[in-house]
């Protein structure tokens, strides 16, 4: 089974990489793009069989390594 983890920056946190993507989309003549908030993919390969425990188990993996739930909120999709 397949998972892919989506994991942003939460609403309000600055988030200085989706500006400097912003901006410089502005300067390739791109006038329109008022916000960018740039996050990142992880696509996990799993062994699991029951959806449910699969969900749960990234979530866990989630919340103890691969998203800082201070600053980052994520979405796990199994595909």
């Amino acid at each position: 089974m397949k998972a892919r983890v989506t994991i942003m920056p939460r609403t309000g946190v600055l988030d200085p990489q989706g500006e400097a993507i912003r901006h410089a989309l502005g300067g390739l003549g791109f006038k329109g793009v008022t916000s960018v908030r740039q996050g990142k993919v992880i696509e996990l390969d799993l062994e699991a069989t029951d959806p449910e425990a699969a969900r749960s188990e990234v979530a866990r993996m989630c919340d103890r390594l691969l998203a800082n739930s201070v600053i980052e909120s994520y979405r796990v999709e199994l595909l």
